[in-house]
């Protein structure tokens, strides 16, 4: 990967396009430290940063952002959800179904529409934060002429920081290199990766006063988050092949079809989906009861108080629940991804078939199969990394919270950026290659 940037740096339409993206990075990280007006941001902080709250999962994904209240405080969280709103409408509405198909001009619709809803998210969210905050007591002005001016000042500003992070990241995609969204989102979890390293210090130096045990788990964890970021690089990678073979036809005097290919179907096809459904869902409760402190007292509220007790972050019922919500909507965003019946009329359309396999529903019930089998052992990979910092935090005794979501996000990102290099080096440097 290291080869890959020394070499993109030495072609200058490439090294435009990277400092253009550090540019277009470095501009979101000054609007995450601008702080929006009329706000007392510590007044939130330290409710946000309690484990297991979506407050704080949506903090983690901003780089702190949320906490601090700043211009870009909402993140690409508005854009992220109207993307996953128009992703799952189209497979429900015809209309958006059919602009899906219609190739560059229908997929320029539908960037437009996502537009328009991320726009209308953002003014939605930009007003629930506004109340938050007043409920938190973090608001300078809360009666009066004041108070109005200062909403209105507030919730503009917070849409407005989520509508230019959209812009920002649309931008890199054109004049930049890689996924400009998914850049940012990397630039703000890596932007808190400093903490790290500051409660690893904190644990040493609670090892060096008696607590040796941290003197074991600090190097045991250093080695399994190597392991795992191995291991999310192969299973990135990994695909199964499904061998086509096209018959030959007759048009005119030439012949076409008789080719062999295949189709690539991924182990790990839905990404970190699945991980950002299953933390926001299993994240309510906590969230409620933040809301609502006296939940949590057994003698007034006993039934509540047994249910957000079990969805405590480090409690074993949080890790099960987690572990089955992953799988679960593993396996619903490949369904609504890939169609078997689909697939397999495509290939008889196209004179292709699976060896062994009937054109048909034999075919489409193969592909079904397979995908399957693929779908379980990617869903049982992102629920192990998942779980596995809640499971090492509950026997360590050390907060190393939502570390696998972030691993997740930060390798895959550096991936397809490292990949996106590779693409675009390869098509300058062609001849080369074939030489």
């Amino acid at each position: 990967m290291f080869d890959t940037f020394r070499n993109a740096w030495k072609i200058q339409d490439l090294r435009k396009k990277i400092l253009y993206t550090v540019m277009v990075i470095v501009v979101f990280r000054l609007g995450c430290a601008i702080p929006v007006p009329f706000i007392r941001p510590e007044a939130l902080q330290a409710w946000v940063g309690e484990t297991g709250n979506l407050l704080g999962y949506i903090d983690m994904l901003t780089g702190g952002a949320f906490a601090r209240c700043t211009l870009f405080a909402l993140s690409v969280t508005p854009y992220i959800n109207a993307s996953i709103i128009i992703q799952l409408l189209t497979v429900a509405i015809p209309a958006l179904e059919q602009l899906a198909k219609e190739g560059e001009e229908g997929r320029k619709k539908l960037t437009r529409i996502t537009r328009y809803v991320g726009a209308g998210i953002g003014f939605a969210l930009a007003i629930a934060y506004y109340f938050l905050l007043r409920g938190q007591g973090a608001l300078l002005y809360t009666e009066g002429a004041s108070a109005w001016f200062s909403a209105v000042v507030i919730v503009l500003t917070f849409t407005a920081g989520s509508l230019l992070i959209q812009w920002l990241g649309e931008q890199i995609d054109v004049k930049g290199i890689g996924n400009g969204i998914s850049l940012l989102i990397f630039a703000g979890i890596i932007s808190r990766w400093s903490s790290v390293f500051t409660s690893a210090k904190n644990y040493l130096d609670l090892a060096a006063e008696g607590e040796t045990k941290y003197y074991f788990f600090l190097p045991l964890i250093v080695v399994l988050v190597l392991a795992v970021i191995v291991f999310i690089v192969i299973l990135n990678a990994a695909e199964r092949r499904i061998p086509v073979q096209y018959a030959k036809r007759v048009v005119g005097r030439k012949m076409y079809g008789g080719q062999s290919t295949h189709i690539p179907i991924k182990v790990n096809m839905s990404g970190v989906m699945p991980i950002i459904f299953a933390s926001s869902l299993i994240s309510i409760p906590g969230t409620i009861g933040s809301f609502f402190p006296t939940l949590y007292d057994s003698t007034v509220h006993p039934v509540w108080a047994a249910i957000l007790g079990a969805f405590q972050y480090s409690g074993w019922a949080y890790a099960v629940i987690y572990f089955l919500l992953i799988i679960g909507f593993n396996y619903f965003y490949v369904a609504i991804q890939y169609n078997p019946v689909e697939i397999a009329n495509n290939l008889r359309n196209n004179n292709g078939t699976v060896p062994g396999y009937r054109p048909g529903k034999p075919t489409s019930d193969f592909i079904t199969r397979v995908l399957g089998k693929i779908t379980l052992v990617g869903a049982l990979f992102l629920g192990i990394v998942a779980v596995m910092p809640i499971v090492l935090g509950a026997v360590s005794g050390m907060n190393i919270a939502l570390g696998g979501t972030s691993l997740l996000i930060v390798v895959g990102v550096a991936l397809d950026t490292s990949r996106s290099l590779e693409s675009y080096m390869l098509m300058r440097h062609h001849k080369g290659f074939l030489e």
